[in-house]
């Protein structure tokens, strides 16, 4: 009994170790939003992204109703300004969502199914050296937000 206590112990860890600390977006209140994303690599805020190499994301959800498509809607807010995140806001994560058990999934995603979205996205050279803040939604074909969060960034 106590060797499985550790074993829990030990995957609660685990778990929490990879979960990246992330905000709820303004006005929204997602279930365990912290639980659910993970950027690597990015241990807590803010996330150092570094010119030149790619960042990687994990996200879980379940969707409260069937989706023909999903679409990310990331954003750097820069002194006051939204500015989109090119080659990653506005494109479709169907062909990178998996099952809990991690088998390849595809649109249309099934109402009460637990996903993995997984991606990379490089951070490019052009890039501005600069602290921001990093919005990252997914949305439905009416731009509702399936999930949402935020978290603080510095480009370098």
């Amino acid at each position: 009994m106590v060797a499985l206590r550790a074993v829990v112990c030990f995957a609660v860890l685990a778990a929490s170790a990879l979960a990246t600390n992330v905000q709820q977006c303004p006005g929204q209140e997602f279930e365990n939003l912290s639980d659910n994303v993970q950027l690597s690599p990015c241990k807590k805020p803010p996330c150092k992204l570094k010119k030149g190499t790619s960042q990687s994301i994990t996200i879980n959800f379940t969707p409260e109703t069937d989706l023909a498509d999903v679409k990310n809607h990331v954003t750097a807010d820069l002194f006051g300004v939204e500015l989109p995140f090119v080659g990653v806001d506005g494109s479709s994560i169907c062909e990178k969502v998996y099952m809990e058990n991690g088998d390849k999934a595809a649109c249309p995603l099934k109402a009460g199914t637990k996903y993995t979205y997984k991606d990379s996205f490089p951070i490019l050279s052009f890039y501005p050296t600069v602290t921001l803040r990093v919005h990252w939604g997914l949305h439905d074909l009416n731009k509702k937000d399936l999930l949402c969060f935020e978290v603080p960034a510095r480009i370098a």
